[in-house]
């Protein structure tokens, strides 16, 4: 059972989620508890440490936000063992939860449960402070923002867990955004190739990393509502677990984007490495990628796309390698958002994208960049026609109706 800020905000609600964890107990299972730090604690303790140095030591960073989540797995245990369960709390070191040294964005590499599965099958409760582990070095390490979903599922992986349940502050994983849809449906079930493709492209219910270790560990997921378990929940499963599979499954949106475009670049072999190799140099992701077709067979145009929090980075680092690429100028663009479609339906059936293409030309909405794989068409358009777009596909491709 993993609880996300908001879950564990208060002391009231860290006695709620005591009860939750309870009622597992009371029906015979095994329970190990994952928990985030209290809502809006992880970002006080980035902005203090920022605030006293910008360029800090990333090693004394992971000591300061691994705090909160020690915090509440403290408070928790005590919340449990208050009601008349036992309970142990854990630190990544304890587990211990091995990572690599990158600290702030540290991968897990190995965890240890032996222990803590002797604990459980005692009938002790676990309960594990998320995003963290420890890392080579044999210092507190931490997995980057949303990692207590990783920590959870890899947990869960290593424990050969039934089910991983992921209890947050919405009821499941829905075919859009509901504030941007009204009519958007809550799914009950999600293959966890969709449910990649929706976390990667904007939507925010499970940290992307989570996903692929659940997909990798074939571990079953269920995202639930802590404020309201009742109401169902979506199960992350496999493919072949789910019956009917309609062309499209959801529609996600990020307006996290910045586009780039270098002109009248020499079209020769070894371009692309020269324009690709400086931006991962410099630690700058690049996501949709399209390149003009040369009518001379010397010059050509391509277009990128990176995270709105990279463009300075980005701009920063084609400039130092300008001559290496020798492009005649670069323009970029900030005002512009990712819309795409996502459903493993679509390997089975056709038009699926000229669907899309048609809605949004009907709208009046102009396609900058097409990103496609077997299970997604993403869209690069500009920012203001987002919500636009968003409900004219989720009508497009009946997702409000059940």
């Amino acid at each position: 059972m993993k609880f996300g800020g908001t879950s564990v905000a208060d002391l009231e609600r860290i006695r709620h989620v005591a009860q939750l964890v309870k009622g597992e107990v009371d029906r015979g299972n095994e329970v190990a508890v994952v928990v985030s730090a209290m809502a809006g604690e992880t970002n006080k303790l980035v902005a203090w440490t920022r605030e006293l140095s910008p360029l800090h030591d990333a090693r004394e960073y992971d000591v300061v936000v691994a705090a909160g989540e020690q915090i509440t797995a403290g408070l928790t245990a005590v919340a449990l063992s208050a009601i008349g369960i036992s309970a142990r709390s854990w630190l990544g070191w304890q587990v211990p939860i091995r990572t690599s040294a990158m600290h702030g964005s540290a991968r897990i590499e190995a965890i240890e449960p032996t222990l803590m599965s002797e604990r459980l099958s005692q009938g002790q409760v676990a309960v594990v402070a998320g995003f963290q582990g420890i890392a080579s070095d044999n210092r507190v390490s931490t997995l980057g923002r949303g990692g207590s979903d990783t920590s959870a599922v890899a947990v869960a992986a290593a424990l050969k867990a039934d089910r991983c349940d992921i209890y947050t502050d919405v009821d499941g994983v829905y075919t859009t955004d509901p504030r941007i849809v009204a009519k958007a449906r809550r799914l009950e079930k999600i293959s966890y190739e969709e449910m990649l493709e929706m976390a990667s492209l904007g939507a925010k219910v499970l940290q992307t990393r989570s996903v692929e270790i659940a997909m990798v560990h074939r571990v079953p997921v269920r995202v639930l509502s802590t404020f309201d378990p009742d109401a169902g929940g979506t199960l992350l499963c496999d493919e072949e677990d789910i019956v009917e599979k309609k062309p499209v499954t959801g529609i996600a949106y990020s307006r996290d984007e910045a586009k780039i475009t270098l002109r009248r670049i020499p079209d020769r072999p070894g371009i692309a490495a020269s324009i690709f190799g400086p931006l991962a140099d410099a630690g700058v992701n690049v996501d949709m990628i399209v390149q003009n077709v040369s009518e001379d067979g010397r010059k050509t145009d391509l277009t990128f796309t990176v995270s709105r929090g990279d463009l300075a980075r980005a701009i920063d680092a084609i400039e130092k390698a300008a001559p290496a690429i020798g492009y005649r100028d670069l323009t970029s663009d900030s005002n512009v958002a990712k819309v795409s479609m996502i459903g493993i339906g679509m390997r089975t059936h056709a038009g699926v994208a000229q669907t899309m293409f048609r809605t949004l030309s009907e709208k009046g909405i102009n396609i900058q960049v097409i990103s496609t794989s077997e299970i997604k068409v993403s869209v690069l358009i500009a920012e203001e026609y987002v919500e636009l777009a968003v409900r004219a596909l989720h009508s497009a491709y009946e997702l409000d109706v059940a």
